[in-house]
């Protein structure tokens, strides 16, 4: 957003919590929920942002430290570290009468701008399952785990079935005495490489599919060919189609799964003591349970009244433009199916040619008609699994599609 910004000419401020760019990236961090384990998953060709491509070093799938040294380099490629406040939050966020926001920071400073743009991304507030019982052993959500050392010589139990929940279950079948995974609902396994390429590669390399045909077509390809039946390892059998829930890129776990190193139990029904109780009636003695159950997404230091919804999410033109308040954006208030990096700057180009004083009132009048009414199916009719996860999904092609429309609107290419 505030490369966006400068290449504009626009005035800009950035507060960040952190001690140094890379946000969730940073493992050094006081409040991250990196591990050391964690890679992108999405493929570095298809994951830069714009006009700077993840170098031809890195591998595929780079890890957690690759990324944050990245995000470093286009922080200094665009020098922007100097107009970043580290260390310090936002705690308060409110219109003024003569508009604009005044902004109290977590310093004892107030500041003042014209306009808001929230980057705060999706990973901060964990959301923890409200279980019957008590646990007498460790528990954490996976927000807070950092190393697989934490399960050696210990019973682990992960509770979740996202990428994070599956990297962490890989860690505890390396290194627990014993590990096991409980899951709700079964879910689609995609591997990270096919037929040698990456998987978005792969899939942005072959012919455009009509949506229903693109379904059964990766379906067969993944449950048929490559993957095969998941019930065979334990795993319950997805209630959904494959491309219907945001993919799950690790085939590592089947690989744990099919040399005995973990074990798939149901959802946790109970706690007692030690003993992990599940909906089935069985039971595990666990030492140590990780809840990877995903993220809350809430905005504190904004008022309600300003915070309008739809349902359970914000109620955003494009996930991005406030309905009501011209002045207020989200960059990054997505889920997508593909690489978000490129989404994400393309949001940012967006936002930035909304806000340029050279773009002329009445474009600007004509989008905010747009801004205030049009409703466009950011999903392409995808009906997605009904569940928190989801709120923000947008399928990416269709997506980006409707953000070059958008910005067609404004006159701007983002370039």
């Amino acid at each position: 957003m505030a490369a966006a910004l400068k290449a504009r000419g626009i005035p800009f401020e950035i507060v960040d919590a952190g001690r140094q760019p890379g946000g969730i990236w940073d493992i050094d961090r006081d409040e991250t929920p990196m591990y050391e384990s964690a890679h992108f998953i999405s493929s570095r060709r298809l994951s830069g942002l714009p006009g700077f491509p993840m170098p031809e070093s890195y591998p595929d799938y780079p890890k957690h430290d690759r990324i944050l040294d990245y995000l470093r380099a286009f922080a200094r490629h665009h020098d922007l570290e100097r107009h970043i406040t580290f260390g310090v939050r936002v705690e308060s966020a409110s219109r003024r009468d003569q508009g604009g926001w005044q902004l109290a920071l977590s310093s004892g400073e107030q500041r003042q701008a014209r306009a808001l743009c929230v980057a705060t991304g999706t990973t901060w507030f964990p959301r923890v399952p409200v279980v019957p019982g008590h646990f007498d052993g460790e528990v954490y959500h996976s927000f807070f785990y950092r190393s697989p050392r934490e399960f050696e010589g210990k019973r682990g139990l992960i509770v979740g079935g996202g990428n994070s929940a599956a990297d962490i279950a890989c860690d505890a079948a390396r290194h627990a005495s014993a590990a096991f995974i409980s899951l709700r609902r079964g879910y689609h396994f995609i591997p990270k490489f096919i037929f040698g390429q990456p998987s978005d590669v792969f899939a942005h390399s072959g012919p455009h599919l009509p949506r229903w045909l693109e379904e059964r077509v990766f379906g067969f390809l993944i449950n048929r060919i490559l993957v095969g039946n998941l019930t065979r390892y334990g795993l319950p059998k997805p209630d959904h189609a494959i491309l219907r829930s945001h993919p799950i890129l690790n085939t590592q776990i089947l690989h744990h799964l099919g040399h005995g190193d973990i074990a798939v139990r149901k959802d946790v029904a109970s706690l007692d003591g030690k003993t992990v109780r599940f909906v089935d009636g069985s039971s595990e003695e666990i030492d140590l349970i990780v809840w990877a159950t995903g993220y809350d997404k809430p905005f504190p230091f904004l008022r309600d009244e300003d915070l309008d919804c739809n349902g359970d999410a914000l109620d955003l033109y494009l996930n991005v433009f406030h309905r009501r308040h011209a002045d207020l954006f989200f960059v990054g208030l997505f889920e997508a199916d593909g690489a978000a990096y490129s989404l994400d700057g393309a949001q940012a180009g967006l936002v930035a040619s909304y806000l340029d004083p050279q773009t002329p009132a009445s474009v600007r009048d004509g989008f905010d008609t747009l801004r205030r009414t049009d409703r466009p199916d950011l999903r392409g009719g995808v009906q997605y699994v009904a569940s928190p996860r989801h709120d923000y999904y947008v399928k990416s092609d269709v997506y980006e599609k409707a953000l070059f429309k958008a910005a067609h609107v404004l006159g701007s290419s983002f370039r």
